[in-house]
This record gives structure tokens, sequence and C-alpha cells, in this order.
């Protein structure tokens, strides 16, 4: 069991959460994990990179000059790749198709493991609530400062919420995500975590049940 001290907006601690490692697979599987990042990173490959080949490149086939008694080097058409200003490249760039594929529950077992991690370190941050009545960056910074958050954090609500994102949204290094959306390149790639106690405690409850969660 590892132990969650819930804080208050203003920092203090109001109440602690026990969080049984088996629900989130028991053991950090870094193979798996590594596999999602690298899917994850592999999927965000634009991929569009082309060049001209000498069979695009506009041009005639036709020798610049004959192959014989001109006294100088042997010369193929204007357009031969790598050879000529103007020409083909030689091995030509080609749009190509990036992304890899993993399978529903693999992608699962690699955002627990993200998460488990997370938690191992102590880099996991639970506050009782974050209600905000108007968008309002100041105040969400403060609520960071008032938890000692001052590294780059995830923060995961129950549920989207407006006001939240948007007063978050202007600060550096500091994502806001749904439960239902967080994936196992998004947790490693922030320093710390910031849950909302009805976010993770409705993460976890979906888990034990083996619920379907987006990953």
């Amino acid at each position: 069991m590892i132990d969650l001290a819930v804080y208050n907006s203003s920092g203090q601690q109001v109440d602690t959460l026990k969080v049984d490692e088996a629900v989130l697979g028991g053991c950090v599987r870094y193979a798996l994990l590594k596999q999602a990042i690298v899917m994850y990173h592999a999927n965000k490959r634009v991929g569009t990179a082309t060049t001209k080949s000498r069979g695009v490149v506009a041009g005639s086939t036709k020798k610049v000059y004959k192959q014989k008694g001109t006294g100088n080097a042997r010369m193929g058409p204007r357009r031969a790749g790598g050879k000529r200003v103007g020409g083909g490249t030689t091995f030509a760039k080609k749009p190509r198709d990036f992304s890899q594929k993993m399978p529903r529950q693999q992608r699962k077992l690699a955002r627990d493991s993200a998460l488990l991690a997370k938690l191992r370190s102590q880099s996991v941050v639970v506050v009782d609530g974050l209600a905000f009545e108007k968008p309002r960056t100041k105040d969400f910074a403060g609520v960071l400062k008032n938890l000692k958050i001052d590294s780059s954090c995830l923060v995961a609500t129950r549920e989207y919420d407006e006001n939240v994102y948007r007063s978050a949204r202007n600060i550096r290094k500091v994502d806001v995500l749904p439960v239902e959306d967080l994936n196992a390149a998004a947790i490693v790639n922030h320093k710390q975590m910031l849950f909302t106690k009805d976010a993770i405690v409705s993460f976890l409850d979906r888990n034990a049940k083996g619920g379907e969660q987006k990953a």
C-alpha cells in the first residue's frame, strides 16, 4: 500500500488515501513503458519530407553532348541525380508513415506502470478540489505554489473543467487532462502529477473493476 496525503488548496493536509499497488499492476513494466513512449513519439512524426528524384525532375533525357570526340569526360543528361545543379536527388526522400500501434490492454498497462513509478518516487500530489468561479491564472499559480509544485506538472481532473484548463494553460510546463485521457507519454513527460481527490478515486475504482479507459 502507498499512503497519499490529501491537501487543500492552501497546502494543508486534510486527509489520507491508501493506494493498492496491485490495482496498478503491482510492478513497473519498463519494457512495455518504453514501447508505449516510442509509439507516442513516432505517431507525432509528420513524415511528409520529400525530394525529387531524377525521374521526377523536369528536363530532357538527352545527353549534354555526345559520348565521344569532344575531349571532355562522359556526361549524362542534365537531370542526372546528384551530378548537376538542378538535377534530381540521389536516394530521394518520399512521404512515409511512421505511426505505430499497440493493443489497448498494453497501452493501459503502460499507463498504469507510468503512474505507479510516479507514486513510488513520491511525485504525485493530491488536492481535495480545484474550483474556480472563472478562469484566473494567478489563482492557479497560487495553488501550485502552496502545494510546492515548482516543476513540470500534469494536472488530472475527473472530467474536463473549462475554468481549470483556462487557468492553467498560460503556466509554463503545466498541462491539464481528464483522467480518461491519461496516457503513458503524458505522465512520463512531466516530473510531477497533481490529482484532484475525486479524480484519483475514480481512476483507481475503474481500474479495480476492470473498466475500460482510454490510454
